[in-house]
């Protein structure tokens, strides 16, 4: 394909026109990407990387039936919602129908950020409340009401990010969290904070509007959240007052397999209030949704101001939205997730068997997460090695990332397309470039034996309650159940790589 530019005039031309806090991966090398097809991206030589990072290209990059109706409707007709049509009704049928009965009110939007600000509205005007309860290190959005509440932002700013109106539960960690795997109930012990925020909220005469998290966090870290824990919260805060809402923005439309939307990991007993969706939703087209309940919607329209959003839910939108459905429910793309899932997440528990860098390995269908550490017993984060391995993946033509609190967690959450043989590949190189680092950091498979040993019965223990974790004995996902020690380490290398 023709370039406009060659890649050291495109990098010219950035920092001449782009704002500067606009990133880009790999900033020593960054890559030119010029075209992708289902799971791969290629470079301006014609270089293919394998993409494990890329959530919003769901079913696939420039999948041939989301190009092809997008392109039909823009022949035909594209417009604003004010005007009927079917592509609109019709959409929100089909989503609808992916939802629990009493989620059947849409607005339709066009980005996940913009979803999360509207469920804010939505939360305030219904209960007439205005604080809202995050978890630690979520990120919700990058406008100012979903910085306000994003953990994962406003500590960036040192410590004077937070608004009063914000309160901040723990994160749902089971591995380095509070409450850890060993814990017999963690889903209510980490529920129990969330009702310490609410009596504290109550006594100093603040009302709660609404809960906020992702499903599954992702940048904090790839957190499971222990099954039962939403509910519990949900019960703590309606009691409140308050509202539920699940943000669904990086993990809904079949990521995890099993289901379509990952709250219902949780049981069929849970129901948000709100649930707020975006990147997959388009494959890659700018939309997004918040659905809800008839009474929060009617309670945002008695306040008798309309809503209208100039590009939500237009004709092209909806085709593509459509088209997209029907791919995942024809290519079979969630019982590909589980399968694939459960290949990637058997490869990566034979490799924390042999690498004592893996600390935690944790996911469900095609988003998974790879804790490293220095230290089984001590938890320390490899934070420095979990960017060296990035950045050598990216040599080796396999595009992943790392987040987390302390930016060493390897994330995969690749297109639904994703294929045995891709996980197989990434893991290969994952397996070499480990062993090249331990290797060198003087980290050798006799740390695993002398992590594990004296753990085996915390680990028996872990196994019978909480099932996101999915083995137990040598082979659980967490086998090291330890006090977390120092956050610091000889072997620390001084400089820090980052995506």
């Amino acid at each position: 394909m023709a370039e406009t530019y060659d890649k050291l005039k495109t990098i010219e031309l950035r920092k001449k026109h782009v704002g500067p806090s606009c990133k880009v991966f790999f900033s020593h090398d960054p890559i030119k990407i010029v075209r992708a097809k289902g799971q791969y991206m290629y470079d301006e030589n014609g270089e293919r990387y394998l993409d494990c990072i890329n959530n919003v290209a769901h079913v696939g990059h420039s999948h041939p039936d989301v190009v092809s109706a997008g392109t039909r409707q823009m022949e035909l007709l594209n417009t604003n919602s004010r005007f009927l049509h079917d592509n609109l009704v019709h959409y929100a049928e089909r989503l609808q129908a992916t939802l629990p009965d009493k989620l059947s009110v849409c607005y339709f939007v066009n980005s996940g950020s913009e979803a999360n600000d509207l469920a804010l509205r939505l939360a305030w005007q219904y209960t007439g409340h205005k604080d809202i309860i995050t978890l630690d290190h979520a990120y919700h959005g990058h406008v100012s009401s979903l910085i306000a509440i994003s953990p994962y932002k406003f500590h960036q700013l040192g410590g004077s990010g937070q608004d009063q109106s914000v309160h901040v539960a723990p994160s749902p960690d089971i591995y380095r969290g509070k409450y850890r795997e060993d814990h017999p109930d963690p889903a209510t012990a980490y529920s129990d904070e969330v009702h310490k925020i609410l009596q504290g909220a109550h006594k100093k005469g603040r009302t709660i509007a609404a809960f906020i998290a992702e499903s599954l966090q992702s940048c904090g870290g790839q957190v499971i959240p222990p099954r039962g824990y939403f509910q519990k919260v949900a019960q703590h805060v309606r009691r409140a007052g308050g509202v539920f809402i699940a943000d669904e923005v990086q993990v809904g439309f079949g990521r995890v397999g099993a289901h379509f939307w990952a709250f219902q990991l949780q049981g069929a007993d849970f129901v948000p209030d709100i649930v707020t969706m975006g990147k997959p939703i388009g494959n890659g087209h700018p939309m997004s949704c918040v659905v809800t309940t008839h009474e929060i919607a009617e309670a945002f329209s008695s306040s008798g101001m309309e809503y209208f959003n100039t590009f939500g839910g237009n004709p092209v939108s909806c085709a593509i939205g459509l088209a997209v459905l029907d791919v995942i429910e024809r290519e079979d793309l969630r019982g590909n997730a589980l399968r694939v899932g459960n290949y990637l997440t058997q490869l990566l528990i034979g490799q924390k068997e042999k690498h004592p860098l893996i600390g935690d390995i944790r996911g469900v269908g095609l988003f998974v997460g790879v804790e490293l550490v220095r230290d089984r017993v001590k938890r320390t984060p490899a934070t420095a090695e979990a960017q060296e391995v990035i950045y050598k993946l990216k040599e080796q033509h396999v595009l992943l990332s790392a987040d987390g609190p302390h930016r060493n967690v390897l994330k995969f959450k690749p297109p639904m397309c994703f294929t045995a043989e891709d996980a197989r590949f990434a893991v290969d190189k994952i397996d070499h470039i480990l062993t090249v680092i331990e290797k060198a950091t003087g980290l050798q498979t006799h740390s695993i034996i002398a992590s594990e040993n004296g753990t085996s019965k915390r680990g028996a223990m872990a196994c019978e309650g909480n099932g996101h974790h999915h083995s137990c004995g040598k082979e659980n996902f967490n086998e090291s159940f330890c006090q977390e020690g120092a956050l610091s380490c000889d072997r620390v290398p001084n400089k820090r790589l980052r995506t």
